[in-house]
């Protein structure tokens, strides 16, 4: 009988093989080693590039098309930067917003702007790669075309303006910014995003400011081309207000003399856009403050001139 016992206790003190592997206890560590914690998650680090595009001109404004990122010093807000990538982009998707003044003050020459803006649009829009969009402006902004690559379309909502009422420019380019070219959801590639403001830069109605319409361009990133509707003769304060908008984002003003003249600016406009640089950097100023960061760009060659936009809004917390 005891020796039946002492078998049965024998066999209830054994670990059987075919236990679970977890139910048994783990060894202990090694002397002098650690056991590293491992995740599952991901590694992620946030980067932001800062984007600029930019034109270069020589002497005599004839643009320049063979640059490297060793022609350029780069600063933000004083400070050096290095420029990561750098490239001659002919051939990225354009968003294009045509502004165009439909108050009283340009009655007279709404024709040729509307020949003009639908020949450029004719000349410009590659079907499946680019879009535009239309507003019309006199007592407040109105989306007269959304986006489409359908020039026709484009073209017969220009045509269908009428001149009247009084101003208001800055509305018309802090609507057109905020609502149709601030935000692209994803897939969407990096884009072009540019303005063409057709007006004499005069503002009489506005709830918006200069300096909120400035800011709002700034962040959506667009460029902006002016074309001055004036014909006096002698600079007014509207054709100083249109250069600054395009001075701050990187674009031009132009001033015809002519309404017949529209047409040549148009097509340097189109020029423009398909003789641009692109210039990446990452900051040194990791800080995500939202504050407006300054950025110039100077050419070696002191015979050159760069226009590129003069900063742009940090990322936000």
């Amino acid at each position: 009988m005891m020796k039946r016992i002492l078998i049965i206790l024998l066999a209830l003190c054994a670990v059987p093989e075919w236990l679970p592997a977890q139910a048994a206890k783990p060894a202990a560590p090694s002397q002098g080693l650690q056991e590293i914690p491992t995740s599952t998650q991901p590694i992620r680090s946030h980067v932001y590039l800062v984007n600029v595009p930019l034109t270069v001109t020589d002497k005599k404004n004839r643009l320049v098309i063979m640059m490297t990122k060793d022609d350029f010093n780069l600063s933000e807000d004083g400070k050096g930067q290095t420029i990561q990538y750098f490239s001659r982009e002919t051939d990225l998707a354009l968003r294009i917003g045509l502004l165009i003044d439909t108050s009283n003050s340009i009655r007279d020459r709404l024709y040729f702007e509307q020949q003009a803006a639908t020949d450029f649009l004719a000349d410009t829009i590659r079907k499946g790669k680019d879009k535009a969009f239309v507003v019309g402006f006199d007592v407040e902004p109105q989306l007269i075309q959304d986006y489409t690559d359908n020039v026709e379309q484009l073209s017969n909502s220009i045509r269908g303006l009428r001149a009247g009422g009084v101003t208001s420019l800055y509305d018309a380019i802090y609507f057109s910014c905020k609502e149709k070219l601030l935000f692209f959801p994803p897939p969407e590639p990096y884009l072009r995003r540019m303005m063409i403001v057709v007006s004499d830069g005069e503002d009489n109605r506005s709830e918006h400011s200069r300096e909120e319409a400035l800011a709002m361009a700034q962040r959506a990133e667009v460029t902006i081309f002016a074309i001055s509707t004036n014909r006096s003769g002698t600079e007014q304060r509207g054709d100083k207000v249109l250069k600054e908008f395009a001075r701050e984002t990187g674009g031009h003003a132009y001033f015809p003399f002519e309404a017949i003249d529209l047409a040549a600016d148009f097509r340097a406009i189109a020029s423009d856009l398909r003789t641009q640089f692109l210039l990446s950097y990452t900051s040194t100023n990791t800080a995500r403050d939202g504050t407006f960061r300054n950025i110039s760009i100077l050419p070696v060659d002191k015979t050159l001139h760069v226009r590129a936009k003069s900063g742009y809004f940090a990322p936000s917390q």
